[in-house]
């Protein structure tokens, strides 16, 4: 056995601190919301930088390399139940569906708390001046019910962690933290250079700052 590379730096970082601040923006939603409304910035930031990487990055963070259609997702059913250890490397096909329905939902909180509008109308996101009241409260609303539906898919998310470290006998967190996983031998994969890298985390930044500043220069 050997201990292959299989993600790189980039998308550990990105997943654990999307981890940290979706439980920060949480804390903050009720009390200390010029924190929230910073944190909600960085995970637009970490989304976004996300969708680049999923297209230029690395081999296994590259959405290409595991969204998968309806075909692979039946054939991978009844290994998904097995107790075999799980063989692949990278997302499954259905972990894929799971790392989507995320992001989807990680959009759809960024994007309405940016048109919100608190009942008092006090409180808003920035670009909630490009609105009426009554559709920034609809996006408030928005915003609450999407973050219901991320609760949900975290819940089964670490519950399928659950299941495949006691059922099939498969750390998923360990090379999440270390990169690395244990295989009969190295698959190889390419990863990208750090001009790419760099590329990304300055687009991210850009976007992020563009859009805490209301769309304006």
């Amino acid at each position: 056995m050997v201990r292959a590379r299989v993600w790189d730096g980039p998308i550990r970082l990105v997943h654990w601190l999307l981890v940290g601040l979706i439980g920060f923006s949480w804390w903050s939603s009720e009390d200390h919301l010029d924190w929230h409304r910073w944190s909600g910035y960085a995970v637009l930031g970490l989304v976004v930088f996300r969708v680049y990487w999923g297209l230029f990055g690395s081999e296994t963070a590259r959405f290409a390399s595991f969204v998968k259609g309806p075909r692979a997702i039946r054939a991978y059913l009844p290994k998904a139940l097995s107790r075999d250890p799980a063989g692949g490397l990278g997302h499954n096909p259905l972990g894929a569906l799971s790392i989507v329905a995320i992001l989807a939902l990680l959009v759809m909180q960024v994007t309405t708390g940016l048109f919100a509008v608190d009942v008092d109308g006090f409180e808003s996101g920035p670009l909630s001046d490009r609105v009426t009241f009554d559709t920034g409260r609809v996006f408030a609303e928005l915003h609450e019910l999407s973050f219901r539906g991320l609760q949900a898919m975290v819940l089964l998310h670490i519950a399928a962690v659950a299941f495949y470290l006691v059922w099939k006998r498969t750390n998923l967190i360990r090379p999440m933290v270390t990169g690395r996983q244990e295989v009969p031998e190295d698959p190889g994969f390419r990863f990208a250079p750090v001009w790419r890298l760099a590329v990304g985390v300055v687009i991210a930044a850009a976007v992020a700052w563009f859009v805490s500043r209301g769309l304006r220069l």
